[in-house]
């Protein structure tokens, strides 16, 4: 007997409220797939889910057996492989889905289909899926109990076209996303503008790397004051000045230790006397000479370009420049924009204006105010109304700017606004001008990046020690001493002491050998001074022409002393004006005894010079005294992490 009539003569016995509710789940034909009925009301088949009363379990039911399967029985019927009837007849919607063994006939195998959706009556609805047999393909039921005629399932093969598209779609988007990503990544690279490192023809060496192979990173730090814009014209200067030659107002040197460990910054005082090399225009090939006197510091920017300042900076300080990062007038004003402002202080009302029109027209309460925009520049530039009115007082005004600046940028939200980052990123790379060690957002983002490990309480900044020259400035002796930290990668904020007492001390490796041999001993020239004067000492007389005399009797037969020059240095020390001269000034320090750390170049000597400081008064051999790694007071340091610092008014410029 099939299994259709098996069905038939079932519903003959049943009732006629039990040949209704058989119509409604889905049977299988003579060569298909078990449709496994689900049932809001039914009992809870094992496999198929719930069945109504009278319909098949989930579990395939063979020819020869019953109705019962893994879920409920017909009437409480047991089938041959099926446990005992549980279902309780209930007449609620059910759709009948995919059989989860499926049915066996003939060698005809079953697939596993998911169950369909319920519905809303006790009609039977079409497989969610089928599984081919031997016999052909399976429906919901052909004999006179089943219930829908077979229909083949096509949700499958359009719900694969769905998904498809929407790969397909999904991967389209992704690489316009990446061709768009790209296409700004260079808009912004673009946006930057470069120029050459060093003009200058004397290299400074690179430091040497420490036992686990890093080298400190040192960036030139240069603020504009050209006017060559529209933007630039309308932020500041007079109008005679619009497109004339620009000058390097800001100079700061920014030292990074070799563990990136901590921070050093050094500002030069724009108006520091300095000789400027001689440097090379790389655009036309013009050729600025040496200069034969002493100029402000600021003036090297004219020279050729930032190049030139960095030139400047390596004669000056023996430091070896990695990088240089230069800024203008409305580049300022923008990133400060970018940034949401930077909180800075003032002790009383200040407004910087005289009567004469000048300052820079900074006008604040008293307090802590965020600026940005225009009153960030002024804020920058003000020197009337800030303590003594100087560039002193101007670049403590800049130091607390940077320092709160790094603060905003590590604490403040800004950087993970996309908005605001992107905003910053757009208006950083139009306000730069840099080497090419840094023409990319790549190279500058790596360089932030290690600038940002350095905690702010590691973070120093401080002002080159000077000496009023009439209106101007000279370094002095703790400027060197400074500098020699730098060199020396030493931290300014004294607490590379801590590390020393962990490690042993490294030995200070002395300077390279001189590229120029010495000549003979009587061949060498060299003019004796007598610097020995202090602001507490006096002149201790006879130095320059008893230390000559020392110098003939061994061996230095051309050693003159010059008493038309008395200088004041606080250490004695030897210079030489050119490269070719180095070995020669070196021969002269070795056989008096005095450091080669102590011998140095520089364009105010026309020749080797001796000049004796107020450390050597009296004997023929120099002891040297011991070197103090400490910050100099006079260098006026400043802690990154000092909120408190608040700049002092001059009461002639506040208001009420």
């Amino acid at each position: 007997m099939t299994r259709s009539s098996v069905q038939g003569e079932d519903r003959r016995r049943k009732s006629p409220a039990d040949r209704e509710d058989g119509d409604a789940a889905g049977d299988t034909d003579a060569g298909g797939t078990g449709a496994g009925a689900a049932g809001t009301a039914g009992g809870a088949g094992t496999a198929g889910g719930a069945g109504t009363a009278g319909g098949a379990g989930g579990a395939a039911a063979r020819t020869d057996g019953g109705e019962g399967g893994e879920g409920g029985g017909t009437t409480g019927e047991d089938g041959p492989e099926g446990g005992p009837a549980t279902g309780d007849g209930g007449t609620d919607g059910t759709t009948d889905g995919g059989g989860a063994a499926g049915a066996m006939r003939d060698g005809g195998t079953a697939g596993d289909a998911p169950a369909a959706d319920e519905g809303d009556t006790g009609t039977g609805t079409r497989a969610a899926a089928t599984a081919t047999a031997t016999g052909g393909d399976g429906g919901d039921g052909a004999g006179p109990g089943g219930g829908e005629p077979p229909v083949r399932a096509g949700r499958p093969r359009r719900g694969r076209r769905l998904l498809r598209w929407a790969s397909m779609t999904l991967a389209l988007l992704m690489v316009c996303a990446a061709a768009a990503g790209y296409l700004y990544y260079e808009h912004l690279n673009g946006n930057i503008k470069k120029d050459t490192l060093n003009l200058g023809d004397t290299k400074v060496a690179r430091p040497t790397p420490n036992a686990a192979g890093q080298t400190p990173l040192n960036i030139l730090v240069i603020g504009s004051d050209a006017r060559d814009s529209a933007a630039n014209q309308k932020l500041g200067g007079a109008r005679e000045t619009f497109g004339a030659t620009p000058l390097a107002d800001v100079q700061m040197l920014v030292h990074l230790s070799a563990d990136r460990s901590n921070m050093s910054v050094i500002s030069m005082p724009r108006d520091t006397l300095v000789r400027i090399p001689k440097c090379t225009d790389p655009e036309d090939g013009t050729v600025y000479p040496a200069g034969e006197g002493r100029v402000m510091t600021n003036q090297s920017l004219g020279h050729g370009g930032p190049g030139c300042t960095v030139a400047t900076w390596q004669e000056l300080t023996g430091i070896h420049i990695d990088h240089f990062v230069m800024v203008d007038f409305a580049g300022v004003v923008s990133m400060a924009d970018a940034v949401g402002g930077v909180p800075v202080c003032v002790d009383a009302n200040i407004h910087s204006r005289d009567g004469q029109g000048h300052g820079s027209g900074l006008k604040l309460a008293k307090g802590t105010h965020p600026v940005k925009g225009e009153q960030a520049l002024q804020w920058l530039r003000t020197r009337y109304g800030f303590e003594d009115g100087s560039d002193l007082a101007r670049a403590k005004a800049q130091h607390m700017y940077l320092n709160s600046m790094v603060r905003v940028l590590r604490e403040n939200a800004t950087l993970s606004s996309p908005n605001r980052l992107r905003r910053l990123a757009e208006r950083a790379t139009e306000a730069l001008t840099v080497d090419p060690g840094l023409d990319t957002v790549k190279k500058l983002y790596d360089l932030s990046d290690e600038l940002r490990r350095v905690r702010p309480e590691r973070i120093t900044m401080t002002t080159m020690p000077n000496r009023l020259v009439g209106a101007r400035v000279e370094p002095t002796r703790d400027a060197e001493t400074l500098f020699r930290m730098v060199r020396e990668d030493i931290a300014l904020d004294g607490k590379d002491a801590e590390k020393e007492e962990k490690e042993e001390k490294r030995p200070v490796k002395a300077p390279p050998a001189p590229t120029d041999p010495a000549a003979a001993d009587g061949s060498i020239a060299v003019q004796v001074r007598n610097g020995t004067r202090t602001d507490t000492l006096g002149l201790a007389p006879g130095r320059a022409g008893a230390i000559a005399g020392a110098l003939v009797r061994r061996g230095f037969t051309q050693a003159v002393a010059d008493p038309s020059v008395l200088p004041t240095e606080e250490r004695t020390v030897v210079r030489y004006p050119s490269a070719d001269l180095e070995g020669d000034a070196r021969r002269i320090a070795d056989s008096l005894g005095i450091p080669a750390g102590s011998v140095e170049r520089s364009t105010d000597v026309t020749g080797v010079t001796l000049v004796i400081g107020a450390d050597w008064r009296e004997g023929d051999d120099y002891r040297a005294p011991e070197e103090e790694d400490t910050t100099p007071e006079s260098a006026n340091a400043l802690n990154g992490a000092d909120e408190s610092a608040c700049m002092r008014v001059d009461p002639s410029f506040s208001w009420s």
